[in-house]
């Protein structure tokens, strides 16, 4: 892939950032969802690529656009064929209530370097690349924590483990109980585990490790920026029913009880990854609103160089209206 693309791949997310940043704090997940998913697949038009979506919004019949398999980019002439992962809104109850945290994300690949992965759950550990090399997603969260601490040249009590705020991590006995008895500190999170597995890799975060059950689609968006940033996650998909492991083996997933690691969700050198803040957040700040223009901060990485830059841009609105923006 072309590195020229990569701000191509910015105007993207940048679009569905600042379509989804008008629902913020309105109660409505679904609008600010739709917004994001309408401003992605308009500007998707533009970008000079034949991409497939192999992680999306749904299969065909769930999703109107940006569903699995569908076809997008300009497709014409000589262009990079990829496949491409997308959250348009990562966080649609952090918008709806406007929590922090909340990004608009993609990510680009050669064809087949994603893991086509399905709509279920998936158990996941991710730390950046001081931790790299550290963990072991068949270990437990003591022995993962432990050795991370050890990875990192700190104490126990030092590290911080991020873990989403769900039943299935708070209840008695549960994963937030055992990091707490080994003596990590602990940062529980509404919603936004892509954003929580990217902030392992950025110091000034203070977040060492994310742990825990969450969305599989999500894993492999966090699996590419990772790779990009030097860092590390292993994962094991969650299925609970029956269906759910058929529905995993028709999408290529044979074995869903094996331990995935980072070349088994994003494969390659070759990724570009990018991000644009919908509400503040550590890593990223939130689409800022004055009069006709807006402003947005991304961050583009490629694995290829592990270069990582951040944007910030001013849009004005009246001269270059976002794709469906009279839906806005």
């Amino acid at each position: 892939m072309q590195r020229e693309l990569a701000i191509e791949f910015v105007r993207v997310t940048e679009a569905a950032a600042i379509a989804s940043a008008r629902w913020m704090g309105r109660g409505d997940k679904d609008s600010a969802d739709q917004a994001a998913v309408d401003a992605m697949r308009g500007m998707f038009d533009t970008v000079d690529i034949d991409g497939e979506v192999v992680i999306g919004e749904g299969e065909i019949d769930e999703a109107p656009m940006l569903y699995i398999g569908e076809k997008i980019g300009t497709r014409e002439g000589e262009v990079p064929k990829v496949d491409i992962a997308v959250d348009p809104l990562e966080g649609t109850t952090i918008i709806a209530e406007g929590r922090p945290n909340a990004l608009s994300v993609l990510a680009v690949a050669e064809r087949g370097c994603f893991l086509h992965a399905p709509d279920m759950y998936m158990k996941k550990i991710a730390v950046g690349p001081e931790g790299k090399g550290s963990i072991d997603i068949n270990k437990s969260p003591e022995e993962n924590v432990k050795s991370v601490a050890k990875a990192m040249g700190k104490s126990i009590e030092e590290v911080t483990v991020v873990i989403l705020d769900k039943p299935r991590h708070t209840k008695e006995g549960s994963l937030v109980d055992r990091v707490r008895e080994v003596g990590a500190k602990i940062k529980l999170i509404k919603d936004g585990d892509v954003a929580a597995a990217l902030a392992t890799s950025f110091p000034e975060t203070g977040v060492d490790i994310m742990m825990g059950i969450g969305g599989a689609p999500e894993g492999v968006l966090a699996a590419a920026g990772l790779k990009c940033l030097g860092g590390e996650m292993q994962a094991k998909l969650h299925s609970k029913t029956a269906e759910e492991v058929e529905r995993a083996k028709a999408m290529g997933v044979n074995d869903v009880d094996k331990a995935l690691k980072m070349e088994d969700l994003a494969k390659g050198d070759n990724i570009i990854f990018c991000a644009s803040g919908v509400t503040d957040g550590e890593m990223l700040q939130g689409v800022r609103f004055k009069g006709s223009k807006a402003t947005t901060h991304s961050v583009v990485m490629r694995s290829k160089t592990g270069t990582v830059r951040f944007v910030e841009a001013i849009h004005s609105l009246d001269q270059k209206p976002l794709p469906f923006s009279d839906q806005l």
